[in-house]
C-alpha cells in the first residue's frame, strides 16, 4: 500500500431495494496503484456495488469512503469531484453528438482548461484512431473505437480511480483482449483500476487482486494467483473440474 489509506473502501455495507437485501456485508478497498477485479455471476450483485460507489444508490448501513474521507450518501457529481470516474457497460456514449464533445463531457466538472488539453492531449497519444474521427458522430464508430472513446471520456474526468464496468461486454474476442491490454496499459501508468467482469479468467489475468460476489455476499477475495489456483473458484468461475 502506497498512501495512508485506500483510494476506495466499502465497510460493512448493506444494501436494499425495498425488502429485497441485495448487498450483505461488503467490505472492498483498493489502494493506490492497485488493479483489483469485482468478479460474478449475473444477479450476484456487482452492478449495485457499482451504483453504490457512484452515490447512485445509498447504503441501508455501512460507509463509503474516497481517499479518506467518508461519501457515504453524498451525490455522484461529489463523488466524481474526488476523483471516481467510470467507463460504463456497452459504452453509453452520446450517440448523435461527435467523438470530441463525448470526450469533452468527460471534463465538465473540470475548470483547468490548460490541464484538460493537456490531459485531452494524452488520450490523442494512447488513442490515435480517436483524434482521426473527432468530428464523427459517436453513434457510427465500431464497438472498438467507442470503447476507446468511453476510456477517454472517463480519463478527462482526471480520476484518481477507473471504474470499469463489464470491459469485455458486447465485444469481439480479439477486441477484449485489446480491451485488457488497455487496462493494463493505464494501471502501469500508475491510476487505479477496478473492474467489474463476468469473465474471470481474463481479469484475473491483470489484475492484482480480486473479490469474488455471490447473491450480494463476498464469498471469496485473494491475489489474482490466489484466486486461479483456488479449487473452487476454478469450479465455480473458470469452468473447470
Amino acid at each position: 500500500m502506497t498512501g495512508e489509506h485506500p483510494i476506495l473502501e466499502l465497510k460493512g455495507v448493506n444494501t436494499h431495494y425495498g425488502p429485497v437485501h441485495v448487498l450483505k456485508d461488503v467490505d472492498i478497498h483498493i489502494n493506490s496503484g492497485e488493479l483489483v477485479c469485482l468478479l460474478g455471476g449475473n444477479a450476484s450483485g456487482k452492478t449495485t456495488t457499482l451504483k453504490t460507489i457512484l452515490g447512485n444508490v445509498e447504503p441501508t448501513t455501512g460507509s463509503l469512503h474516497v481517499d479518506g474521507d467518508e461519501m457515504t450518501g453524498r451525490a455522484t457529481r461529489d463523488i466524481v469531484k474526488k476523483g471516481i470516474s467510470m467507463v460504463p457497460e456497452n459504452r453509453r456514449l452520446f450517440a448523435r453528438m461527435s467523438v470530441k464533445e463525448n470526450l469533452e463531457m468527460g471534463a465538465y466538472l473540470r475548470t483547468d482548461r490548460a490541464a484538460i488539453d493537456a490531459d485531452m492531449d494524452r488520450v490523442f497519444e494512447m488513442f490515435p484512431r480517436v483524434k482521426e474521427r473527432l468530428s464523427q458522430k459517436a453513434g457510427t464508430l465500431s464497438g472498438g473505437e467507442q470503447q476507446m472513446v468511453a476510456v477517454g471520456r472517463a480519463l478527462l474526468s482526471d480520476p484518481k480511480l477507473l471504474l470499469m464496468d463489464e470491459p469485455s461486454m458486447g465485444l469481439a474476442p480479439a477486441l477484449v483482449i485489446q480491451n485488457f491490454e488497455l487496462i493494463e496499459q493505464i494501471n502501469d501508468a500508475g491510476m487505479a483500476v477496478f473492474v467489474v467482469e463476468q469473465n474471470a479468467s481474463m481479469a484475473l489475468s491483470i489484475a492484482d487482486r480480486g473479490y469474488v460476489l455471490q447473491t450480494g455476499e463476498i464469498v471469496l477475495a485473494d491475489t489474482a494467483e490466489g484466486l486461479l489456483n483456488n479449487p473452487e473458484m476454478r469450479s465455480a468461475y473458470l469452468g473447470e473440474t
